[in-house]
């Protein structure tokens, strides 16, 4: 199944598409999470925080966001905010219309609110609850969004397990087993995801891991993999947590998605995160995951990321030739950079 999901992300790429589409669809969220970076000052350049936009709602949401399907023609397809299940009626409208065209879709939620049940008969749809610890921790900074109310609204369903770790988590012996432990009890988890929290550039905060924290973590996550088998954490990606990539350039998550927030105009960059983001301590799962997928050796020196940057050069001529205009990576290296940006040269080592 990774094989073919590498392997249709890389067709998307060859068509000049952008495989992987985030939409903040609300700037409404009920919790005040402290470090959150969708409301940092800095999270959309500055100008405007996302919580000053002028969001949808109702029909205007829903044509929104398949207009923005249409546009893009994306594989994947993750649905954020803000707290999206604040318009849950709108995605019961989305979602089986993105999951009915084979859109692989997410929705990425605190479960503050109740998940409708029909939502898990619908293909291709994942359900991502944030847990960011132990009650100790998470029910303080993810208030009202407790333990008891996730647990009573996960009920009966399926959901994956996103935690972020943050430094005072690491502070209490056996901590990280006794999560990892906790949810991969939970009949109504499928899977566990784990980022690292990830600074802006020059942060100072409580939040933030040292190096020794890192490197502790890149080796106890394979650790806790062998013997929790719900804990998503391939071999190597704890090697991928410890070494990211250095900048959003080099950052293939970063390079294959299009991020829009709530107004469905404004663009998220350079990454989901937003602002300014300290790419040589970002722990983010995805960037962590696309990083690692990029280093599997495919025939001898040669590595799943020589194939991709390859195909991202075609897809550059095909939506040229096409007069669709560049591709989210070239848009990006193209501003960045305020010039034409060079072919993509398929290295051998």
């Amino acid at each position: 199944m990774r094989t073919l999901n590498i392997l249709q992300s890389w067709g998307k790429v060859l068509r000049g598409h952008t495989p992987m589409l985030s939409i903040e669809i609300t700037r409404e969220c009920p919790l005040r999470c402290p470090g959150c970076y969708a409301y940092g000052v800095n999270h959309l350049g500055g100008e405007i925080s996302l919580r000053e936009l002028s969001d949808k709602r109702g029909d205007d949401l829903v044509h929104g966001v398949l207009n923005l399907v249409d546009k893009h023609k994306p594989l994947q397809v993750s649905l954020v905010g803000g707290e999206p299940m604040v318009r849950h009626r709108e995605l019961s409208r989305i979602l089986p219309e993105l999951c009915g065209r084979g859109i692989y879709t997410m929705i990425v939620t605190s479960g503050v609110i109740p998940i409708p049940a029909e939502w898990m008969n619908l293909p291709h749809f994942t359900l991502a609850v944030s847990v960011d610890g132990l009650p100790e921790h998470h029910d303080v900074r993810r208030h009202p969004a407790t333990y008891e109310r996730i647990l009573s609204n996960i009920a009966g369903r399926r959901v994956n397990i996103h935690w972020t770790i943050t430094a005072p988590m690491l502070e209490r012996t056996g901590y990280i087993e006794e999560y990892v432990r906790f949810w991969s009890a939970r009949e109504e988890v499928q899977r566990i995801w784990v980022s690292l929290y990830s600074p802006q550039r020059g942060e100072q905060s409580a939040e933030r891991l040292s190096p020794a924290q890192r490197a502790w973590l890149s080796s106890e996550l394979p650790r806790l993999r062998a013997l929790y088998t719900r804990l998503l954490t391939p071999v190597g990606y704890g090697q991928a947590l410890l070494h990211p990539p250095s900048s959003p350039r080099e950052c293939t998550f970063s390079r294959l998605s299009k991020n829009y927030s709530a107004d469905l105009r404004t663009h998220v960059e350079p990454c989901v995160l937003g602002g300014d983001p300290d790419c040589a301590q970002c722990g983010c799962s995805a960037s962590a995951a696309a990083h690692w997928i990029s280093g599997i050796r495919v025939a001898g020196p040669l590595k799943a990321g020589h194939l991709l940057h390859g195909s991202m050069h075609i897809g550059n001529m095909m939506a040229r030739l096409r007069n669709t205009g560049l591709p989210a990576w070239l848009e990006r290296d193209r501003a960045a950079h305020g010039q034409k940006t060079a072919l993509v040269r398929i290295a051998t080592k």
